[in-house]
Order: structure tokens, then sequence, then C-alpha cells
């Protein structure tokens, strides 16, 4: 009688390297080779990628707290419109950008094009430092200065698109939001850490003006540096996968399926509200609330926001992104509600609690939205250039929110009066509630095509 002998279960190959940090062998979806050596290489380029897109985030939104800075402390007489479109450029420009950018992966490799976007954040910061040395500088020269801020703005569709391949779909949802929210987190960094590095204080107070006055240039000098270190960290920590290569043509193939515009439509609703109400934040309350001094609140609403983006997609993991993406825009719509009360009866605590609020919704509708997306497209590179694709078409939301605050200062002379205000907030309300509905109806309800809860 012959003994069948038992075989050893085979050792999972190690990550296979070439040259220039190349890696050819990824498979983290097998779990013996994930436990070995995936998770601690997948780790390794998270947190350098969370390093880049923090410094990437405060960059683009660099002008939501400058523009302010300029009229109140170097004389600039920009109207309230201007400073809107001053803070909404960036996002517009940032929009476009990150549709290249999320080509870039594919073509060039992940780490590779971090080094080169993290290079591209030295031109908005050294422009920004050279222009305010000069009182003469035009208006349109700081259009133009801000509208380079939007590299910051691309390097979110990159940064996304590779780290989807390095991890396996069953924890995409919460290294996909550590990897957002360490970028979010910038904004709240931005509109916290400038004016104390400037010397216009801040902190509720803790931390006065300086008696030497505001220099808005040191902002810029150091997100300049800033933006070196983490491009230099890209070049020695990260590294490029091979899996993620692939060609134009198989990534352009995603707009033909008609989820990539329904979820790069709800995508508008969360990520676009987060980084509008981000930019506009400070000037709303500068404009809204005059008593208020905007520098030592400005950073709570980026800073709520981006914690809760992981809880977003670490709670989609668990129970489903589709039912959190629904209940989440359920709760953004009367959060909204309850802000344009506040804008109309006056209340600051009422606004603050309820805009807070609505940030904590964009937050966790970022992570949920983007959990959904590789439980939709279960091909990597389809599901990576949907991830890059709708955070381009979200941004533009972005861009949306702060030109309508724009818009209804032209229309009013300049200003935007409370009740202008409250208007746009209904317009808003109006799409969240549209949201809803598209979840409900493509997702969430009992036989839709893809309900369940691994959508």
């Amino acid at each position: 009688m012959t003994r069948t002998p038992t075989l050893a279960p085979p050792t999972p190959s190690p990550p296979v390297r070439r040259g220039g940090r190349w890696i050819d062998h990824w498979e983290p979806e097998d779990e013996a080779f994930w436990q070995r050596t995936g998770r601690g290489v997948a780790r390794r380029n998270l947190v350098v990628s969370i390093v880049a897109e923090n410094v990437a985030f405060s960059v683009w939104t660099l002008w939501s707290i400058s523009s302010a800075l300029l009229v109140a402390h170097y004389g600039f007489g920009f109207s309230a419109a201007q400073m809107f479109f001053l803070v909404a450029v960036p996002n517009l420009v940032g929009a476009v950008l990150r549709i290249p950018y999320t080509f870039a992966v594919p073509r060039f490799g992940g780490r590779n094009w971090t080094v080169v976007s993290g290079l591209l954040l030295l031109v908005p910061t050294v422009l920004l430092a050279v222009a305010v040395g000069n009182p003469g500088t035009p208006y349109w020269a700081f259009l133009l200065i801000a509208a380079t801020a939007g590299f910051g703005g691309g390097n979110f569709a990159s940064s996304m698109t590779n780290i989807s391949f390095f991890y396996p779909d069953r924890s995409k949802g919460l290294a996909l939001g550590l990897n957002a929210a360490g970028g979010n987190v910038g904004v709240a960094l931005i509109q916290l850490g400038l004016p104390l590095i400037v010397g216009a204080g801040g902190l509720f107070g803790l931390v006065g003006a300086s008696a030497a006055g505001v220099d808005l240039a040191r902002a810029g000098w150091v997100w300049a540096a800033l933006g070196l270190v983490a491009a230099v960290c890209a070049w020695f920590f990260m590294d490029n996968l091979s899996v993620s290569l692939a060609t134009f043509r198989s990534q352009i193939a995603v707009v033909r399926h008609r989820h990539t515009w329904i979820v790069s439509w709800l995508y508008i609703g969360t990520f676009g509200s987060f980084i509008g109400y981000s930019s506009a934040f400070p000037l709303l309350i500068q404009l809204q609330f005059p008593e208020v001094p905007a520098a030592n609140y400005a950073f709570l609403g980026a800073l709520v926001g981006s914690v809760a983006r992981p809880f977003g997609g670490w709670l989609s993991d668990r129970v489903g992104g589709a039912r959190v993406t629904f209940w989440n825009f359920a709760a953004m719509a009367a959060g909204t509600v309850v802000v344009i009360i506040a804008v109309d009866g006056g209340s600051w605590p009422l606004f603050l609690g309820a805009f807070l609020l609505v940030f904590v919704t964009t937050g966790l509708g970022n992570g949920s939205t983007f959990r959904m997306i590789p439980m939709i497209f279960r091909n990597r590179t389809e599901a990576a250039a949907v991830i890059g694709l709708s955070s381009a078409v979200g941004a533009f939301g972005g861009f949306a929110i702060v030109a309508t605050f724009g818009v209804l200062g032209l229309v009013n002379d300049g200003r935007v009066p409370a009740g202008a205000v409250a208007a746009a907030f209904v317009i808003f309300l109006g799409f969240y509630v549209t949201c809803a509905a598209l979840t409900w109806w493509n997702y969430a309800r009992r036989g839709a095509a893809l309900a369940g809860s691994d959508i």
C-alpha cells in the first residue's frame, strides 16, 4: 500500500524587485503573501503617501486663508467676490489636473509620480512668496498664482489610484480612508498653521498677532520646503508596482460604464462638499460673523471632516458602503437645513455646530463612497481608474460651491449677504437629496442589481 505524501503549504513568494524600486510580483489577495511580506510593504508606501498627500492638500487650499490675509494685512482692496474666486480657481484647476494625474500612475509608476508631483508643489508656493513681496502685484497675477495651487489638488487622484493597488479588497476601505484623511487633514493644518506661521495669531486667542506684522511669504517658503521633503521621502521609501501598469485605452474604457458616473455624482456630494466648504469656511465666517475671529475656527471644519473619513471606510467594510452612504446623505441634508436656519437667524453657535455636523458627514461619505468603488468594479485596473476619475469629478463640486458664493457676490455689488448665502445652501440641499435617491435606487434598495452588504 502506498502512502500519499502530505505536502506542506507553499511558501508565499516575496515581492520580486527589479531596478528603480519596481515590484514585479504582488498578490495582496493571497493571505499568506499578505501576512508574510505584502502588508509591511503596503504600510510603508501608505505612510509616505499620507505625508505627500497632506502637503499637497495644504498647498491646494493655501488660498482659503491667504486671500483674507491679503485684504486684512496687505491692503489689497479685493471685494468679497474677488476673494471667493481666488479660493475657487485652485479647486477648478485641481479638478482638471486629477484627470491626467489618474493616468500617470499606470504610465509612470506610483512612486515615480509621487516624486514629480511633490516637486511641482514648489511652483505655487514660491510664486506666492515672491508675489506678496510686491505691493503692486495686480489681481490677475494673484489669480494665475492661485491657479497653480491646483497642482496640489491633482495629487489626490494619483495617490488614491496608487494605494488602491497595494491593498486587498477586504482592507481597501480603511486604507483608502486613511490615505485620503491624511490629505484632508492638510486643509486643517494650513488653516490652523498658516496664521501662526505668518504672524497673524490664532489658536483661539492663545497666540497673538506679531508686532512686526504679517509675513505671508513665510508660508510660501515653509510649504515649498515641505513639498521638497515629500518628494525626497517618496524617492527613498516608496515602490512602483508593475501590476499597476496599464494602457490608457484599458483605463478610459470605464467612462462607458453607467456606475462610473453614478459614483462620481455621489462623490461630488461628499468630497465636493468637503473641499468646497473647507475653502469657503474662513471667508464665510469673516463675512457673515465679522465679530468672530475666523483664524480661531476656520480649521475646525476640515479637521472633523478629515478625521471622520477613515471611519466612513471602516464602517463600510463592516456593514456596506451603500448603506452608510445613503444614511449619510440623509444626515448631510438635515445638517444643511440647520445651517440655513442659522444663517437666516444670524446665530453663530448654531451655525458653527450645524456646519461641523455637515463637515463630519462629508468625511464619512468620502470614505463610504470610495469603499463602494472596488466592490462595484472588481477589475483592479478599472477600479483604480474610477477612483481617479470620480475624484476629479468630485473636485469640480468644490469649485462649484465656492464659485456659487462668488457669483452671488458679483450680483450683490461684491457683497455676499446672509439671504444669498442661505439661498446657496438651499441649492446644495437639493443636490444632496438627489445623491440620497441615487444611492438608494442603485445600491441600497431591495431588488437593485448591485444591492447587498458587499457593496
